[in-house]
């Protein structure tokens, strides 16, 4: 299974430039699984709920997720992007499961981070993975990361990897994926933006370095701080299928659930 990230520098607000620019990096490549960045296409640094609305769409029926399932089409694969999804009254911090006919599921972000309250829904849960087939699959979106309790719930549903779209701001995350790979034997995808949303309020800057683990904890791909790149690594899912750790260890079958309530 071949399986990669984009790593891109979008411009506030530019939705059709960032597009291109994505679509461009990817090229001609086949890719199974294809992660993008969290809010990829729009930015991320909203002043308040009725600018946030000029960017957010439907499910489908917007030029990102639809722009998402044109993408799966060239790659032959499925694609996880983020995207500001509007439902009803209610706007979330989403990313979007897509294949090369339609949106398969959404997942909407549970831990919002700093600003993102302001105008953001939190996700309602469960968190959940989808059997594509060729892989188990689970989602979580940047902030979720700090929380081990979201990759380990993905885990114990079954995933093989976790997409993971980002758009960090502090330096701590990837390092820290490899933990949550190795933890719960599963492949981890992070892929985050770089560059800078420059408002006349704030300003954001994006750390890149996006990064993909093995089961085992092993970096097999990783990015720089400041390079708008396509990176894919060819990997074999078995790997994350067995929690065992000796002959003698199984990581999930050692587990005492009865000892960790509070």
């Amino acid at each position: 299974m071949r399986i990669g990230f984009v790593q891109n520098d979008p411009h506030f607000g530019q939705i059709q430039d960032n597009l291109d620019q994505v679509r461009e990096l990817v090229g001609e490549q086949k890719i199974d699984l294809l992660v993008l960045p969290e809010l990829f296409a729009s930015g991320y640094l909203f002043r308040d709920c009725a600018e946030l609305r000029l960017y957010a769409e439907h499910t489908g029926a917007g030029p990102v997720t639809r722009f998402l399932v044109e993408l799966a089409k060239q790659t032959g694969g499925y694609i996880v992007g983020g995207f500001a999804e509007l439902s009803g009254d209610h706007i979330y911090n989403a990313a979007a499961l897509v294949n090369c006919r339609d949106v398969l599921k959404v997942y909407r972000k549970i831990h919002l981070f700093d600003r993102e309250k302001l105008y953001f829904r939190a996700g309602e849960g469960p968190f959940w993975v989808e059997d594509l087939g060729i892989c188990r699959l689970g989602l979580m979106i940047c902030y979720d990361w700090y929380f081990p309790e979201a990759a380990r719930t993905l885990a114990l549903r079954g995933a093989d990897l976790i997409a993971h779209p980002a758009n960090l701001v502090l330096p701590h995350c990837p390092e820290a994926m490899k933990t949550r790979a190795l933890e719960n034997r599963v492949f981890t995808v992070t892929a985050n933006r770089i560059g800078s949303d420059q408002r006349d309020f704030q300003t954001l800057s994006f750390i890149g370095r996006s990064v993909i683990y093995s089961p085992n904890g092993t970096l097999l791909a990783s990015s720089s701080s400041d390079c708008a790149t396509l990176q894919t690594v060819d990997i074999t899912l078995t790997d994350a299928r067995t929690k065992r750790v000796t002959g003698r260890n199984d990581l999930f079958a050692d587990r005492n659930p009865e000892h960790y309530q509070i």
